[in-house]
Order: structure tokens, then C-alpha cells, then sequence
């Protein structure tokens, strides 16, 4: 019978070191009279490994530790997988075809291998061999800790939280802009103009092979850089057998159940993909797509996924793996609570904003579509084609009640917010590796990347209860307290990655003694905002002494009141032309670096990289009614030292010091003005990159497979750090200035330990995982400084220029606990109990004699409950914030702490069934 079995190589990431191999062992049994297979020589294609069973079927082989699978063939039988995890002990059961043949030889086995950069205990060994810092978390993690997206999956690593309530991710005390993030080593676009990173949460994990973070700084990343460099690798699919899987599911919110009327915004669909264009002539007419009436809806939330892959021999030497799935998630949530503002006094008397209750009522949908396509032309060259499209969206319904500072001051107004928010990304990339000699290799990477996202026709009303009227009557101060919004941005950006790397001749005694990497990396993004809000002015002062429903507010705005003169549409400027900014970046950048082992124990990384950024930005907006232009233009020279120590096979000594920067972003040079409910936001044009010097020490040991124990200190020092702060003005609005300088110093412990054995390694285990990090951080901002660069334009009044970094937590603990146990006829059972935590951290700087506000430190607690039946059919249970506790954010004050924010989230409880044909 032909063997047209073979060994599936991924890219290496450490070829310097000697491959260390796994034993395995275990009896091969006839399925269908259940006795042993005597005799039988396996031969472990493309290792040169032949192993025999003895009189008993009893084998052993070895494999090397990266190997995930293996494929065993025995003529007369079916083929067999075995996904190999902890384990060392594999009893398989084979299934006859037909063994009445005489003719067919029983003597053989032939054993295809599969390595993966996906499983646990190979992604540790990456770490243990890479010279590099790096820490990885891969698909088995994620999928044994119940992990749905990118978002949740890097808290998992130590150092790294995510801000209460966003998708806002903090690596060592330092938040969105100190992070870069990329999609197989190439960089992503932001979804969302308030941010720099894409949000991590729109990546559904069946798309993720394995999350890398560079938590140091090496030449060949970006220079934008002090946090970490977070990079998703997409999953390839390189099986020799074909797979089709489909899952479908379900969850709820224990907050969103509880609703007998769940309230969402008229317009937007189910599915996430509405279209809400602005009305022709809407300052003479009324005719606006969606109505202010509210919707019902239930709050169950459907879920289902697709996955399917194939593999196709090309010749004698080529492969094709073909691989896409599409998924489609939703949810309900429901948070009510205390929202306020308070100035200094604190108390009822120094409440500028002050609800209670403020209710929110959300649905969010996120649809994943990723193709794939490697084709391995032979065993030197590799191309990929990668194809993602993503679609995310959340519909909410706000409602304040309370006390609002000129217009609602007996805790009597009521403000309604309907906001629907669509993004949508789309990636192309195309990638390529090529061994051109057996020194030189060269890789090379292309990727367009689109980003658009809208917010078509948020709404918001005020409203006051009035006594006399036994009613609600509708409120103004201004015209903008009545007003519907659009917002529309597209992004188009373009990038390059091309590297080579030339392999050092051995010395004399047979070292491999390091390589050179010589490259380019470049990127261009261009960015279109625009924005219209239409403001209402109610005419007539006794139309503000008319009763009116809230849950009907198109009684009164519409058509045929508009005629009649009761309001008027107006925009900032009397016209229909947008406000708008537009961006235009060009980075290019070369770089060099040598890896060099100066023992077979030490080796060093030293890198140079150089870029040049060229920043233009143009806006019209309601704050400068002219057109108005900004450049920055600016040169880094960017040395890294990386120096990594073998005490011995078991243990590294790693150290590294590097200098970066950190951009400021189109947004916060552009003065537009960002209004919500409770805060105001505008840019600065003055802004500048600061510039970041990073230093880290880290011990770490492998005691065995699948288990750490590391612990590392760090430190960063920022100089000139954008700050987000509250100008000293009427108003209270917030800006971006530079300030003096910040640093972190901190230190983080990870541990992983199989805990118990109940037989045959990872077929019946405990096991369990801690890490926990530990920060001080500090920043100073110059109020005269502020003044001199901005020529006295943004002006501080600030309580104290000294604080912690806001977003910093002191302490950050992530553990888990998870038992696996393993059945030899394809059924299992994983159990995981995960518990996340953080301390107290500043989320927003003191000010005219405030002091801090300050988000108080939480817990979660989730459970995750995964089975197979059989080879084909899987359940799923997952239940997340369990404990429900409170989120609190507090004002600090002279007199004590007063509660700004307060709410519980709810638990969520989802269940999902899969089947794998």
C-alpha cells in the first residue's frame, strides 16, 4: 500500500539549539477483538526513527518535544490520530478494514508526526530556547482555560489587565499607547478613532494559533513601543486529514435576564450589519430613518461557528492547506448604577453631574470571517495568503436620572442616549519564507489593511420631571441637549516587512555561533473623519411646558411639528458641512541586528534600528472653523541589548535594556471635540513623542514538561509621557499635554505545575497556574511647561504634579486550576476554575483641588467545563464572573472618598454544542 504520510514542519524559531525529544510508550490494540498487535515495526516518517512492539503490543518512540500529533498507519487498518498532550502513555486502538486479505502485510506501522507552535509545552520550550523574551500563550491554553478572544486570552500573561468596562489592555502599568499591535508580525489599524490598538476582544479565538508578547524590546519590532508588542499568529491548517466542524450556542447575562422590558435603539438589526444614512435635507425637513421610540427585545443570545480545512499534494515535493471559519458571537448586557462627577467640596453640594440610577442597556455582535491559504513549494520555499474580515457592533440605551447642574438641580432630569457603533476591518496579507542557500534565508510580508467605523444617528434627549405637571417636559440649556450625531472614519493603510538573515559559520568545535538580520520595515496610513451633529431648538417656551413621554419622544419630534415651527435643526456652523480631520503617516524604518553565542551558554542580541516618521494632519472642526494643517516630522536611532545565559538545560539568566519611543495619535493632535454625556474630550495640536528607556532581568526554569517558574524585575523610564489630563477652564475638558516624566518598576513570578497524576501524565491530571506582578509607578507634569509649549493655549491647575500612572495597578494576580482526564476511545473532560485580580489604579488625574479618581481593586472568578463525547461530537459550559462583584470608582477627597461610579456587571452563562464530521 502506498505511504503517502508526511512529516508537517512549522517555522522553527530557535535552529541554534539541539532538538530535545519526548518518549512515548504504550500497547497498540485491535479494536474489534481487542488484543494486542505483536510484532508490528514502527518507522516515524522524516526522523529516521524505527521503534518494534514486542510479543505484548507494547511500544516506545520518541519524538521530538514540539511533536502535537501523531498519525498512525498499519496496513489493513485505518489511520489513526493521537493528539499528544502531557502525557508519555498512549494505549491506541486500531480499527480493522479487512484483515481476511492474506495478502496484505501486517508487519509495518508508519508514524506521521505533527509539530505545533500551539500547544502549551512547546510554546515553553520556544521560550526556553529563543534568545529573544518572549512569552507566548497558544490555542490548547486558550482553549483549556475557556477563553473567547484575544482581549481575555493576554490577561492570562502576568503583568497585563484590562480596564473595567473597555477593551483596554495594560501591560505593566502602561496602557494603549505604549502597546503595538500586529497580525503575523505586520501591524493592525485601530477599529475605534479613541484608540491606537485595534480591539483585541473582535478576535474570535478560533482564528488564533498562538498570542506572542514581547514584553522587551528587540530591533526587529516596532519603535512605537514600551508596554509590549502583541502579536496574533493565525492559524494555518497543515493536517493531513480534512476537517469540517460546526458549533452553535447560546449565553445569558444574569443582569439582562432580569429585565422584563430590555430596551434598545429603533434602526440597528440583530445581526450587526445595518445601513442608517444621514436623511436628504435634514435642516429643512424631518425625516430621519430611525425613530426615537424604543425597541424590546429578548436576551438570549445566539452564538455559531464554522471551521473547515483541507490539504492537497502539489507534485512530489508541494502541499496547499486550505483553511476558513466563520463565527458569529452575541450578547446582552445590563449595568445599573451611581454615575457622577463631583468637584473638590465632594458631597451633594459639589455634584456637577450626579445619577442615580444610571441604566445601560447593550447588545454587541461580533462576526469573524478568516481564509487561509499555505502552500509549501518544497522544502525551501513558503507562501501564505491570509484573508480577515471582522464586523463588530454594540447597540445601547442609556438612561441618567438625576441631577444635572443648571438644568435638572432637584435630582429630577432624565437624559436618554440610543448609540449604535459598527466597525469593520478587513486584512490582507501576503507572506513568504525562503531558504536561498543553506546560510541565507530571506522572509518577506505585504498586507493592505481597511478600517471603517460608524456611528450613524446616536440620539440624545433631556429631559425634567416637573411636579406641577405630574410629567416629564423636555429640558434646554443649550441646543445640544436635544441632538442626533453621525460620525463616519475610513482608514486605508499599507505595509512592508523584509528581512534577511545570513547563518555565522560554526567554530572549530562544532558551536553554531549565531546569525545576522538585516531589514525593512515600512507603513503608510491615510484617515478620513467626518462628523454632523443636528441640534434641536425647541421655539416656544411653553413647548417646554408640555408634557411629554419619554418612551415616545416621536410624539413630539417630527415632521409635522417641525413644520409647524415648534424646533428648528441646527449645525455648528448653519450649514451642512462636517466637522472633519484627516491623517496621513509614513514610517519607514531599517534595522540590523547580530545574534552571537559566545558559549554554548551565553548569547546576546545586540540590534540598531532607525526610523523616520512623517505626521500630517488637517482639520476643520467646531473649534477652528478655518482649515487648519500640523506636521510632525521625527528621526530615533533605537539600540537593544538582549543577553540570555544558560545556567544550565533547565534554567536561563536573561537581561535586556533598550531605548523606544511613543507617538501621539491622529486624535489627540487634532482639535476635534469628543462630547459625552459626562466629559468632553479635544485634542492638541502641540503634542510630541516621548521617548522610553526599558530594562529587564528575568530568571526562569523548566523543571519539566509544561512547567515554569520565572521571576523578573523591570523597570521604564519615560521621558516627556502624553498625559491625558482636565484643562483648567469653565468646563472641565479634557486634553492630552506632555508631561515631565514617568517611570514603573516592578517585579512578576509565574509559576505552572502539573499538581497530581492520577495515572499516565495528562491523561488524568491536576494541574495549576499563578502569575502576579508587582508595580510602583509615578509620573510629574509640569503645569509651566504645559503653558510654554502650547503657548499658553492649555492651561493645568493640577491638585498635585506628581501621581501614580493612571491605569497602574500595584498588584495583578491571574490563577487557575484545571483537571484534564483522557479516555483511550476519543472521550474527554476538562475542567478549569480561573480567578483574575487587580488593586487599586488611577483612572483619571486630580485636578482644581480634586484628588484622584480612582477605580478600587476587583476579583473574578470563571468556571470552565469542556467535554468531548467522542471523536466527533464536544459540549461546552462556561460561566464567567461568578462572584458579580462591585465596581466602584471613587473621587478622593480632603473629606474622605466619595463614589463616582458604581455597578455590577452580572454573571454570564454560556453553553454551546460542536460536531466534528
Amino acid at each position: 500500500m502506498k505511504r503517502n504520510l508526511t512529516l508537517l514542519l512549522l517555522l522553527g524559531s530557535a535552529a541554534l539549539f539541539a532538538q530535545t525529544n519526548n518518549k512515548l510508550e504504550g500497547t497498540l490494540f485491535d479494536q474489534k477483538t481487542n488484543k494486542p498487535l505483536a510484532e508490528k515495526t514502527f518507522i516515524v516518517e522524516g526522523l529516521n526513527i524505527e521503534a518494534k512492539t514486542d510479543q505484548n503490543g507494547h511500544y516506545e518512540i520518541s519524538v521530538p518535544e514540539d511533536v502535537f500529533q501523531i498519525d498512525l498507519k498499519v496496513e489493513g487498518y485505518q489511520t489513526i490520530t493521537q493528539n499528544l498532550t502531557e502525557s508519555t502513555t498512549y494505549n491506541l486502538y486500531l480499527n480493522p478494514v479487512d484483515i481476511s486479505n492474506s495478502n496484505i502485510d501486517l508487519s509495518t506501522a508508519v508514524v506521521t508526526a505533527t509539530k505545533s507552535k500551539s500547544s502549551e509545552a512547546n510554546l515553553l520550550n520556544m521560550q526556553k530556547r529563543s534568545v529573544n523574551v518572549i512569552t507566548n500563550i497558544g490555542a490548547e491554553e486558550l482553549e483549556r482555560k475557556g477563553v473567547s478572544d484575544a482581549a481575555t486570552a493576554i490577561t492570562k500573561i502576568s503583568g497585563i489587565s484590562k480596564l473595567e468596562g473597555t477593551n483596554l489592555v495594560y501591560v505593566r502599568g502602561l496602557g494603549d499607547r505604549y502597546i503595538s499591535t500586529s497580525l503575523n508580525g505586520l501591524p493592525l489599524p485601530s477599529n475605534d478613532p479613541e484608540y491606537k490598538n485595534i480591539d483585541l476582544s473582535i478576535f474570535n479565538t478560533d482564528i488564533i494559533q498562538y498570542l506572542s508578547v514581547d514584553k522587551v524590546y528587540s530591533s526587529k519590532l516596532s519603535g512605537d513601543f514600551s508596554g509590549a508588542g502583541v502579536d496574533i499568529v493565525s492559524k494555518n491548517f497543515t493536517d493531513n486529514k480534512g476537517m469540517f466542524e460546526f458549533s452553535l450556542g447560546t449565553s445569558v447575562n444574569t443582569n439582562a435576564i432580569g429585565q422584563d422590558n430590555f430596551m434598545l435603539q429603533d434602526g440597528p438589526n440583530k445581526i450587526g450589519f445595518s445601513k442608517i444614512n444621514i436623511p436628504n435635507n435634514p435642516l429643512n425637513t424631518f425625516n430621519f430613518p430611525t425613530k426615537l421610540n424604543p425597541t424590546t427585545s429578548t436576551t438570549i443570545a445566539p452564538n455559531f461557528g464554522l471551521k473547515a480545512g483541507k490539504t492537497f499534494r502539489i507534485g512530489s515535493e508541494g502541499k496547499l492547506g486550505l483553511f476558513a471559519t466563520a463565527n458569529f458571537n452575541s450578547n446582552y448586557d445590563y449595568i445599573e448604577g451611581l454615575n457622577q462627577t463631583i468637584n473638590a467640596q465632594g458631597g451633594r453640594g459639589g455634584r456637577l453631574k450626579s445619577f442615580d440610577p444610571h441604566q445601560r442597556y447593550s447588545y454587541k455582535t461580533n462576526s469573524t470571517g478568516m481564509f487561509n491559504a499555505n502552500y509549501k513549494i518544497n522544502k525551501n520555499h513558503n507562501i501564505r495568503y491570509n484573508l480577515l474580515f471582522i464586523n463588530s457592533s454594540e447597540q445601547s440605551k442609556d438612561i441618567y436620572k438625576g441631577y444635572v447642574r443648571d438644568l435638572a438641580e432637584n435630582d429630577n432630569g432624565l437624559i436618554l442616549r440610543n448609540t449604535y457603533v459598527q466597525n469593520q476591518l478587513m486584512v490582507n496579507q501576503l507572506l513568504g519564507d525562503h531558504k536561498l542557500t543553506d546560510r541565507i534565508d530571506l522572509d518577506w510580508a505585504l498586507a493592505y489593511n481597511k478600517v471603517k467605523s460608524d456611528i450613524p444617528d446616536r440620539t440624545q434627549n433631556s429631559l425634567i420631571y416637573d411636579n406641577n405637571l405630574n410629567g416629564y417636559r423636555l429640558g434646554q440649556v443649550t441646543t445640544t441637549d436635544n441632538h442626533r450625531y453621525y460620525h463616519n472614519l475610513q482608514e486605508d493603510s499599507y505595509a512592508a516587512n523584509i528581512g534577511l538573515n545570513y547563518k555565522l559559520k560554526p567554530n572549530a568545535d562544532g558551536l553554531e555561533k549565531g546569525f545576522i538580520r538585516v531589514g525593512y520595515s515600512g507603513r503608510i496610513i491615510n484617515r478620513d473623519f467626518e462628523a454632523r451633529q443636528f441640534n434641536f431648538r425647541i421655539n416656544a417656551s411653553q413647548l417646554l411646558n408640555t408634557v411629554v413621554d419619554p418612551n415616545n419622544l416621536d410624539a413630539f419630534f417630527n415632521q409635522t411639528n417641525f413644520n409647524n415651527g415648534y424646533f428648528t435643526t441646527e449645525t455648528y456652523n448653519g450649514t451642512l458641512m462636517p466637522q472633519i480631520y484627516s491623517g496621513e503617516q509614513n514610517n519607514h524604518a531599517g534595522f540590523a541586528s547580530i545574534e552571537y553565542n559566545f558559549t554554548d551558554k551565553l548569547s546576546a542580541i545586540l540590534g540598531v534600528r532607525y526610523e523616520n516618521i512623517l505626521q500630517s494632519i488637517e482639520w476643520r472642526t467646531q473649534l477652528s472653523g478655518n482649515l487648519n494643517k500640523n506636521e510632525l516630522d521625527e528621526n530615533f536611532f533605537l539600540p537593544s541589548l538582549i543577553v540570555k545565559y544558560a545556567i544550565n538545560n533547565k534554567q536561563n539568566l536573561r537581561f535586556a535594556a533598550s531605548k523606544t519611543y511613543t507617538l501621539p495619535q491622529f486624535k489627540e493632535r487634532a482639535q476635534f471635540l469628543y462630547e459625552d454625556v459626562t466629559q468632553t474630550k479635544y485634542g492638541n495640536p502641540y503634542l510630541y513623542a516621548s521617548q522610553n528607556y526599558n530594562v529587564d532581568l528575568k530568571w526562569e526554569i523548566f523543571p519539566a514538561r509544561g512547567e515554569l517558574f520565572s521571576v523578573a524585575g523591570f523597570g521604564k523610564y519615560i521621558q516627556d509621557p502624553v498625559n491625558e489630563v482636565i484643562i483648567a477652564s469653565s468646563t472641565n475638558d479634557i486634553s492630552w499635554v506632555n508631561g515631565d516624566y514617568g517611570y514603573v518598576v516592578g517585579a512578576e513570578v509565574e509559576v505552572r505545575k502539573n499538581l497530581i497524576n492520577f495515572g499516565a501524565v495528562g491523561k488524568n491530571t491536576l494541574s495549576a497556574g499563578l502569575n502576579a506582578s508587582y508595580m510602583k509607578t509615578d509620573q510629574e507634569i509640569d503645569a509651566d511647561k504645559v503653558r510654554r509649549e502650547t503657548n499658553g493655549m492649555y492651561n493645568l491647575n493640577l491638585t498635585t504634579p506628581k501621581a501614580a500612572l493612571t491605569g497602574a495597578s500595584d498588584l495583578l494576580v491571574n490563577a487557575d486550576v484545571s483537571y484534564v482526564r483522557q479516555w483511550d476511545r476519543g472521550g474527554e473532560l476538562m475542567a478549569t476554575v480561573a480567578y483574575t485580580y487587580y488593586s487599586d489604579r488611577i483612572y483619571a488625574l486630580n485636578n482644581e483641588q480634586r484628588g484622584n479618581l480612582v477605580d478600587k481593586g476587583i476579583g473574578s472568578l470563571d468556571f470552565i467545563l469542556r467535554s468531548k463525547l467522542n471523536k466527533n461530537i464536544g459540549i461546552n459550559f462556561a460561566a464567567r464572573n461568578i462572584l458579580n462583584p462591585e465596581f466602584r470608582r471613587v473621587q478622593e477627597n480632603a473629606t474622605g472618598n466619595v463614589t463616582a461610579v458604581s455597578y455590577k456587571r452580572g454573571a454570564n452563562f454560556g453553553l454551546s454544542v460542536n460536531y466534528n464530521f
